[in-house]
């Protein structure tokens, strides 16, 4: 086959149809188009896909020409004389029966007349049907009769000059194809010619340039492979970002932009104490519960916790301070109930990061106290795992990340909150333009309020995260002074990344169900920077604007206030 190829082409020849190539040779199709794609690679021929429309018989079509047309068919098993019954043609004709007798009346070869029937065979009729079941019989039969003594088959002539290359006029091709005798099939096939390497034909070309060919000087009249500069390189085998720790990498940028130091979060087990009961959240809350809160079996309890500040958290939950000093008191009535300490010493896995924040506050008032009371305002974050024991749905997981952050200083307001917030989604982008806050209830901050943003493939408001002032009763048994006030708010890193990249489902983002493709080819880890440099690299790297001094989100965020929402809190003082 290769030489028969090789001899085809051959001084400036063609072939033109590698289907007739093949047939002409005795070649399997397949076969020649493998050697072919193999001779073109090494360059001894270039090859040209061709294709073309071609008239093929159908299975009855091949029928037809072996053994002639339905109509002729059935022509042929009827009598000259007298005719024949329409049961017995229909055993006779077999299969090509109905459409032969109804071609061959259509051509009026054949015509069907009734016959009536003798007194014999009226008899055996009507003993027939009342065996049967049947009213009535019959009183005549069908018979098919001769109308020409001789007829020419058509069908049979046309598929046989279409079989052999020639193709019937237009009508009698329509004709053809609406019985399914014909059908145009798409022919595929190679168009072979001399390639630049035909004068070597048979030369395996070498793809490297080796030592021994140096030695041997040998690379003077080898044949090498060409080499393709344009073809891309291998993928680097190595890992890529998460898109959540993509966006989380972001997210710490903009923290740190904004002045913001980072909480250690290593700890996923955590105690109650620090979870909830530092919090000043009462020990009877319905989050604490089991259907809410992931328990650890083993340890079950803590061994460490600072028996002092312990007793002082004790204090204020059941009767809010009293007995205590000046310095701890946080002049409340507390939660008026019987505070357990096994309570509080169980463990947990965290349902949220608040308990790295309570840890981080307590050190802060430490470090103060060893410093003779010597107070600096701080700003802390932080962005880990935390686990609530939640029905999962496409916005809900049992494990998810929280992004936390506080600010502590002195005679802040909710005011100053709702700047932060707003500063910090002004720098994530456009998509968080949409934003509202609403009051709410947490047992360890006063005033609490959600934020909201639009989700626009939800086509909903989503909660992204929760915020409020923290309480007296939390900050003074730590021993900070009575107008140190510490602002903060918590949001999960799942939920803005759907806001801003279109996802409808977290379960897609984050767990078991997500596409490990995903890693690599999505934009927010393929490109080089997250968000892309353009129209948000100014409002991501600028500084943040002067804040105006009653901290309105709608100042602070650049944004106009909502047709339809509540009414401008600047010139309310908040």
């Amino acid at each position: 086959m290769d030489e028969a190829v090789r001899l085809a082409v051959d001084g400036g020849k063609v072939i033109e149809d590698s289907q007739e190539f093949a047939a002409t040779n005795g070649f399997a199709h397949a076969e020649l188009v493998g050697l072919c794609k193999s001779l073109a690679t090494g360059g001894f021929i270039t090859t040209e896909a061709t294709s073309r429309q071609s008239l093929q018989l159908t299975k009855e079509g091949e029928l037809v020409v072996t053994s002639g047309s339905p109509e002729a068919v059935v022509f042929g098993c009827v009598p000259a004389e007298g005719g024949i019954a329409s049961e017995e043609l229909d055993q006779r004709a077999g299969a090509a029966a109905k459409v032969g007798l109804s071609k061959a009346i259509q051509n009026k070869w054949l015509q069907v007349v009734k016959q009536p029937l003798s007194a014999d065979e009226l008899a055996a009729a009507e003993a027939a049907a009342a065996a049967a079941g049947k009213k009535k019989a019959a009183t005549d039969r069908k018979l098919v009769q001769r109308l020409v003594g001789s007829v020419e088959d058509a069908v049979q002539a046309q598929l046989r000059a279409a079989k052999g290359g020639s193709p019937p006029p237009d009508a009698e091709l329509a004709v053809l194809k609406k019985r399914g005798l014909l059908a145009v099939a798409t022919v595929k096939a190679l168009r072979v010619a001399a390639g630049p390497q035909h004068g070597n034909w048979g030369r395996k070309p070498a793809s490297d340039l080796t030592h021994e060919m140096v030695l041997r000087g040998t690379w003077r009249d080898a044949l090498f492979k060409p080499v393709n500069v344009d073809a891309a390189g291998v993928a680097p085998a190595g890992g890529a970002l998460h898109p959540l720790l993509k966006v989380r990498s972001m997210f710490r940028e903009i923290f740190l932009e904004m002045g913001f130091a980072e909480m250690p979060t290593q700890q996923y087990v955590e105690s109650s104490f620090w979870n909830f009961d530092a919090l000043y959240q009462p020990q009877q809350h319905p989050a604490r519960d089991a259907h809410d809160t992931f328990f650890i079996k083993t340890p079950a309890q803590t061994r460490e916790l600072p028996a002092d500040y312990m007793e002082r958290v004790r204090t204020t939950h059941e009767v809010g301070g009293e007995g205590l000093s000046d310095e701890f008191n946080s002049r409340s009535t507390g939660w008026r109930y019987d505070w357990s300490e096994d309570e509080a010493r169980k463990n947990l896995l965290r349902t949220h990061t608040t308990a790295a924040s309570s840890r981080t506050l307590y050190q802060i008032a430490q470090l103060a106290k060893a410093n003779g009371g010597a107070f600096q305002p701080q700003k802390y974050f932080s962005i880990d795992r935390v686990f609530r024991n939640e029905a999962l749905d496409a916005t809900h997981l049992a494990e998810f990340h929280q992004v936390e952050g506080f600010v502590i200083d002195r005679n802040l307001s909710l005011g100053n909150l709702m700047g932060t917030i707003a500063d910090f989604y002004r720098r994530l982008g456009p998509e968080f333009k949409h934003m509202k806050f609403k009051p709410t209830y947490n047992p360890y901050t006063e005033p609490s309020m959600e934020f909201h943003c639009y989700h626009e493939g939800l086509g909903k408001w989503v909660e992204v995260g929760n915020s409020g002032v923290f309480r007296p009763e939390m900050l003074r048994p730590m021993g900070f002074d009575e107008d140190v006030q510490v602002i903060a708010w918590g949001m999960s890193l799942e939920r803005p990344t759907m806001i801003k990249y279109g996802y409808d489902n977290i379960r897609d983002l984050f767990g078991h169900r997500i596409d490990l493709g995903m890693v690599r080819k999505h934009p927010i880890v393929a490109g080089p920077e997250w968000p892309p440099r353009g129209a948000l690299s100014s409002a991501l790297h600028a500084r943040p604007a002067p804040r105006a001094v009653h901290g309105c989100v709608q100042c602070n965020s650049g944004q106009p206030p909502p047709a339809s929402g509540s009414a401008h809190r600047g010139d309310r003082g908040v």
